[in-house]
């Protein structure tokens, strides 16, 4: 073989001959948006630890397009995803079909189908988690709750704008401002929207101290926002111990559903707080969330393929998700101003805020609000609450949806 023939060789592998052919032009916006997303999470640290990988998940499964295609060079293949589990593709019929004809991130995503990863997050997020001020104010249950309006809010609006319901269910999710949480539904109702939402719930999450400051200031007065709150009850170690058992005994009987989520997050509570166990408390939060941070994050970029990520229905994603938030958010305010009223005006309205499932950024952003208003005001561990009620608010939400359209 000759250099020109070597050289043509060269060039009919190469992805470089696919740049410009066919709808290449799709994949390239897709390494734009990568290059942004990347942007973003390093230069403007948006959620880093997620985004970062997410994007790179990004570049490499539409750079595989112009590598292979949907032939067995690729990263990820749409095609295999689409198939899985369906009785007409038998060759496509299980994990190990996946694992024998898919690529790395087909494998690696595996672990995001099976919703292993965000069950392995809430383990970590239970055993950095102090369920303490929850325990000591168990009214704070009500403003997580109250906090979840926006998912059934944008849950009806992806109905009108004519989305599935498995779709507006994961859509509405968002408003729970719950990533992992946010995953786990999508893989199981709606995963060919996974790569939009995912993207769009935790650019929202790093995106709390500019979206609910403006909120919590608009329903709040300036009185309200002085009020300086009591220090709450010194909540002792037997009820930490029982908490996270009791918790995960009632929400899974009353949805089974939560249990991958609820149980793990309870278990790395119980790690947390049972004190016999400090290793394991400790291998948790710290190596075991980092590596699957790294599968996640890279496995959920692989779902943002161009032929799927570029269409309308990201943007009304986009748009649905931030009402979702905002909606999130005032639903807790509003609560906050009646629990304000009902206790005499001994109940700040801005923890309310943090009743979104966003810990601990949440609850800081209550605490900084509260500050500007009074410098004496010290609300983050009263906003704690919410915030951890929050995170069992939108399991149980996930939980239902996903009892209702499963």
């Amino acid at each position: 073989m000759d250099i020109l023939e070597t050289l043509e060789t060269l060039w009919e592998g190469s992805g470089f001959k696919s740049l410009f052919t066919g709808d290449g032009w799709k994949n390239l916006i897709m390494i734009l948006v990568s290059c942004v997303l990347l942007y973003l999470g390093i230069k403007k640290k948006f959620e880093p630890l997620l985004l970062v990988g997410i994007a790179f998940g990004c570049l490499l499964v539409n750079l595989s397009y112009f590598v292979g295609g949907d032939t067995a060079d690729a990263l990820y293949h749409v095609d295999l995803w689409d198939n899985f589990l369906d009785p007409e593709h038998a060759d496509y019929h299980s994990y190990g079909a996946i694992m024998a004809h898919g690529g790395l991130l087909d494998i690696l995503y595996i672990g995001v189908k099976a919703g292993v990863y965000p069950s392995l997050i809430f383990m970590g997020v239970g055993a950095m988690t102090d369920f303490g001020p929850l325990i000591a104010n168990p009214k704070s249950l009500l403003l997580g709750a109250a906090a979840q309006m926006g998912v059934f809010l944008a849950f009806f609006g992806a109905i009108c704008l004519g989305f599935t319901g498995n779709e507006a269910a994961s859509i509405g999710i968002i408003g729970g401002a719950d990533g992992p949480t946010a995953i786990f539904l999508t893989t199981k109702l709606a995963p060919h929207l996974l790569g939009a939402i995912a993207i769009a719930a935790y650019s929202y999450m790093a995106l709390i101290p500019m979206i609910q400051p403006p909120i919590m200031r608009l329903l709040t007065t300036e009185k309200e926002r002085q009020v300086k709150m009591e220090q709450a009850r010194t909540v002792s170690k037997t009820e930490k111990i029982i908490f996270p058992v009791i918790v995960a005994m009632f929400v899974i009987l009353l949805l089974p559903s939560t249990a991958p989520l609820i149980g793990c997050l309870m278990l790395g509570n119980l790690w947390r707080e049972c004190g016999v166990t400090e290793r394991l408390s400790d291998t948790v939060q710290n190596a075991l969330m980092n590596i699957v941070t790294v599968f996640l994050g890279i496995s959920v970029g692989a779902t943002t393929a161009a032929n799927r990520f570029l269409s309308p229905e990201t943007l009304k994603i986009i748009v649905l998700g931030l009402t979702a938030f905002c909606f999130s958010t005032v639903g807790g305010l509003l609560v906050g101003k009646i629990m304000y009223k009902l206790s005499g005006g001994k109940i700040n309205p801005l923890i309310g805020s943090a009743g979104v499932s966003a810990v601990p950024m949440a609850a800081r952003v209550s605490q900084m609000e509260g500050q500007k208003a009074n410098p004496k005001n010290f609300l983050l561990m009263h906003a704690m609450g919410p915030n951890v009620a929050g995170v069992i608010g939108s399991a149980i939400a996930a939980g239902f949806l996903l009892a209702v359209f499963k």
